[in-house]
């Protein structure tokens, strides 16, 4: 169905749907980004794909083949440049209700014995990092550490991050009701404080992870003994021992 006519272009409505749904893809990337430096690079991209339209659609052969080259250049860029950006990205799209529907997180059946044995390791100042995965897959991280292949219980995780074991310094990573791997390295994260709180190692690295994959990540500080929890770049720090059970819960239950 033709809308209108401007000289020899033809607007029909499937070209308003079309720049309808381009128009909410920008701008929702836009809404992503809008705090990054990548916001002003995508701004550039956005205008040379304009101008790559206009030549084309009035001749010009040679402008356009230069700008069809820049904007292949400058998307390479853009992807290498700002890769933490686009992870965060990703990251939204993967936790957003629509993509949950084909994929379900898991819900560890061990969550019981992960919270006694973190309360016991907050009692004894135990440090701790344990990870749980959900949608997405963390192999880049469980091929830092040493795999294991465990059934969780409370008694393995207070040996694995008993001082004297050869595992303690790193994190364990569980998927479903196993241990995957411990003594695993997480990414740290930039912020060196949260709030009015200075972020030790493991609390920077829980919330590194967190910030580049679908995870949560339960922190046992040595020195206070507080027990916080990290999920999707953001931190809930010194949980009392009352509620660290239905926070957990609930958060690996989420859909």
């Amino acid at each position: 169905m033709t809308l209108f006519k401007i000289g020899f272009l033809t607007f029909t409505l499937i070209d308003l749907f079309d720049i309808i749904i381009v128009a909410l893809i920008i701008y929702w990337v836009y809404r992503s980004l809008k705090n990054t430096v990548a916001v002003q690079i995508l701004f550039g991209m956005v205008i040379i794909i304009g101008l790559q339209f206009i030549t084309e659609a009035i001749n010009f052969k040679s402008l356009n083949w230069i700008l069809r080259t820049i904007s292949d250049i400058w998307l390479i860029a853009f992807i290498i440049l700002f890769q933490p950006e686009l992870r965060k990205l990703l990251m939204i799209i993967v936790r957003s209700p629509i993509f949950r529907v084909f994929v379900k997180p898991k819900i560890s059946e061990t969550v019981d014995e992960v919270i006694e044995a973190a309360i016991e390791m907050s009692e004894k100042h135990i440090g701790a990092l344990i990870v749980f995965t959900r949608s997405q897959n963390v192999q880049m991280t469980v091929d830092t550490g040493i795999p294991l292949q465990s059934m969780v219980s409370k008694e393995l995780l207070l040996s694995i991050f008993n001082s004297k074991s050869p595992l303690h310094d790193g994190a364990v990573i569980i998927d479903n009701n196993m241990i995957v791997a411990a003594r695993c390295v997480l990414p740290l994260s930039s912020q060196t404080k949260f709030g009015n709180k200075n972020l030790g190692t493991r609390h920077r690295a829980a919330l590194g992870l967190s910030e580049q994959a679908d995870t949560i990540v339960l922190v046992v500080s040595e020195e206070t003994g507080g027990i916080s929890i990290s999920e999707s770049g953001d931190m809930t720090l010194n949980i009392q021992h009352n509620e660290i059970g239905e926070i957990l819960t609930n958060r690996l239950s989420q859909t």
